[in-house]
């Protein structure tokens, strides 16, 4: 059913104050949280009422919106959240693969290391950024190198807890792959930890996920070896 109005409907699930929970870093499933009714407006719908909602807040704010420099930042706002930042919310910009046949018989570990992503916090929705390391051991298929990019930016491109974005690359790769030897690791920084709070501007936060061969402690240090040299 379509709704009439999507109202903005917060609730605490728990006795844990909200400052806390964000600062604790809460995480509460390796899905992301949706709504059964997320993708019943069309993008554009999506985008008209973000538009005038952040415009409250701005106003509410004290902004004033007929300055030229604010007029036009409502919109904008609007428009990155629904066609770039968020965009991997929607499961139609999954990326697309096709497989190839090993026909090299490669059998050794590939890695791509230094993905760049750009993602958000949200607890505050407030940037999180850093690179991806990602390897595999194929079991009889292999995906173009630039797929690997695309799913860590498809995931990143949602609010985020670093912990289920790494896992949610993870478990892509050995759905896609059929395959369970696969390990991802995160090195990124968070501004929710820079810009406010404890202000810390040197602090970097590690996530990994290791499966099927990568548990070995010797395939565990290879690849950690390889994506820690020059």
């Amino acid at each position: 059913m379509r709704p009439k109005e999507i109202s903005l409907n917060i609730r605490h699930r728990n006795l844990q104050d909200p400052d806390d929970a964000g600062d604790d870093h809460v995480m509460s499933s390796t899905e992301t949280p949706l709504r059964p009714d997320a993708f019943v407006l069309s993008d554009e719908e999506k985008i008209k009422r973000i538009e005038k909602h952040f415009a409250s807040i701005m106003e509410i704010l004290g902004l004033d919106l007929s300055d030229d420099s604010l007029g036009g930042t409502p919109h904008r706002v609007a428009k990155m959240y629904v066609k770039e930042v968020f965009s991997g919310l929607n499961p139609k910009n999954r990326p697309h693969v096709k497989l190839f046949d090993n026909k090299y018989a490669y059998d050794q570990m590939l890695v791509e290391k230094d993905i760049t992503f750009y993602s958000h916090c949200e607890h505050h929705f407030v940037p999180i950024y850093g690179k991806a390391h990602v390897g595999y051991f194929s079991s009889g298929k292999v995906i173009g190198l630039s797929k690997i990019n695309r799913f860590v930016q498809y995931f990143a491109k949602r609010p985020q807890v670093q912990e289920r974005l790494t896992m949610q690359i993870g478990h892509e790769l050995q759905r896609v792959l059929n395959t369970e030897d696969v390990g991802v690791v995160l090195d990124a920084n968070h501004m929710c930890v820079a810009s406010r709070g404890v202000g810390d501007t040197n602090s970097r936060t590690g996530t990994a996920y290791f499966s099927g061969k990568f548990r070995d402690e010797n395939i565990k240090r290879e690849f950690l070896n390889y994506i820690n040299s020059k």
